[in-house]
């Protein structure tokens, strides 16, 4: 079982440094670009909440980085790759809290928010497990499990195209978002590769949580200590 666990432990962090890797490459392919093309500039999106949320309350930030959007954002995508019964449910539960969120006050104070949402989520769970007949939820495995290929390709892109509500308020794509989003579909390319090799819902979490934790060890020190 130890060995078990640490050939997993070992896969995650060989995927881990996959992933940097490919982020490398592709930011220094997208230097050579600025590069050679000064005029191709992608400064005019930034993630404005984002960075009002690191000026503010960037323990809110730590929170929602590096344990809400794993589990949320995994529970969205990675849990019809190759998915159990429990997973399927998890994945509704996912969406439904999504869609909770936009029903929530914004003057409401984040903790109780977050709380909140934890106990719908439990409750939705329970609700949704014991009211969608078993069959039909092993039917649907088995149809996702024989199509994994294209629901982790599929997957990962359309996370990625989620993330373009991070630059703007409504969806539109350009060249210039679209790649500021391939980082995530690389991203969402490897949590899915995990989520196959490990067979856990867990593991793309953890992998989630630790490339929301490098972006913040990059990003806060030029907040918390502006030179």
């Amino acid at each position: 079982m130890e060995n078990f666990l640490s050939e997993k432990i070992m896969n995650l962090i060989r995927n881990f440094g996959y992933l940097l890797g490919c982020y490398f490459v592709f930011f220094f392919a997208l230097g050579l670009v600025n590069t050679l093309f000064p005029e191709f500039s992608m400064d005019r999106y930034e993630q404005s909440d984002l960075n009002r949320m690191l000026e503010e309350n960037p323990f809110q930030l730590i929170l929602l980085a590096v344990v809400f959007a794993p589990i949320i954002e995994e529970g969205m995508f990675r849990t019809i790759i190759r998915p159990s019964p429990n997973e399927l449910i998890f994945f509704l539960c996912s969406w439904l809290l999504l869609l909770e969120l936009a029903f929530f006050p914004d003057y409401a104070h984040w903790g109780l928010k977050f709380l909140f949402l934890v106990l719908l989520f439990i409750i939705s769970f329970l609700f949704l497990r014991e009211i969608i007949p078993y069959r039909w939820q092993r039917l649907l495995c088995i149809f996702l499990r024989h199509y994994y290929k294209f629901v982790w390709g599929l997957t990962a892109l359309v996370f990625g195209l989620v993330h373009i509500f991070n630059y703007v308020d409504a969806f539109e794509i350009n060249l210039a978002l679209f790649l500021l989003i391939v980082p995530r579909i690389i991203a969402g390319y490897f949590f899915g590769k995990i989520k196959i090799e490990n067979r856990r819902l867990i593991w793309p979490v953890a992998m989630h949580a630790m490339n929301n934790s490098a972006v913040l060890l990059i990003v806060l020190p030029k907040f918390l200590f502006p030179i």
